[in-house]
């Protein structure tokens, strides 16, 4: 989708000040090179690993950090490049005066549907990469298999740091040191913020 104005011959590249005028309707709706790129309404194994993983990170969180669900990134100047990570972590800054953050964040986190496996395993990795992301975690919420892939920024590429399934212990120390056990992702079971972390 691209808006033509009066007096235009060619459309126009969306920004995100397009965005603002979009329904409401549960899409996620995000750019790429002026495009839209829609998706729908995440799903509840989707919600239910995302909120979960936001606890989980939230309750690791030192000072000098914060955590972010959902919320816009412009990945160019032109605000023509504009994603929506999932979860996302920041250093300790003010927040944009106004519009969205335009800076890395920390940590971006994406948690796959499967309408989206392409868009996070390969699209979403290579624009983090060059927009300077140090850290980036894949979330497969998949009930037989949970399980989180951590990237990390090395000369301009990510490459493997860790993938943990199931029951396997996923831990790192970046950006903050951080346990937690996949299948308690996805798991029905009421005593998951006891387990989440491998305690």
């Amino acid at each position: 989708m691209s808006i033509m104005g009066i007096g235009e011959t060619e459309p126009r590249p969306l920004t995100v000040d397009d965005l603002e005028r979009l329904p409401e309707d549960g899409d996620r709706y995000e750019l790429v090179c002026g495009r839209l790129d829609v998706s729908p309404a995440p799903k509840p194994a989707h919600g239910r690993a995302e909120h979960r993983l936001a606890w989980c990170l939230e309750s690791a969180c030192p000072p000098g950090f914060e955590i972010f669900q959902g919320t816009g990134i412009d990945l160019n100047a032109d605000r023509t490049h504009h994603r929506i990570p999932d979860l996302s972590v920041f250093g300790d800054k003010s927040l944009p005066a106004s519009g969205y953050f335009a800076d890395p964040p920390a940590l971006a986190v994406e948690v796959v549907s499967p309408e989206s496996r392409f868009r996070d395993h390969h699209t979403k990795r290579n624009e983090y990469a060059a927009f300077g992301v140090e850290w980036y975690w894949i979330v497969m919420p998949d009930p037989l298999a949970p399980s989180v892939i951590e990237f990390r920024l090395d000369g301009g590429a990510y490459r493997g740091a860790s993938e943990s399934v199931d029951f396997d212990l996923f831990e790192t120390d970046a950006p903050f040191p951080v346990k937690l056990v996949p299948h308690w992702l996805t798991a029905d079971d009421s005593t998951w913020k006891r387990r989440i972390g491998g305690g």
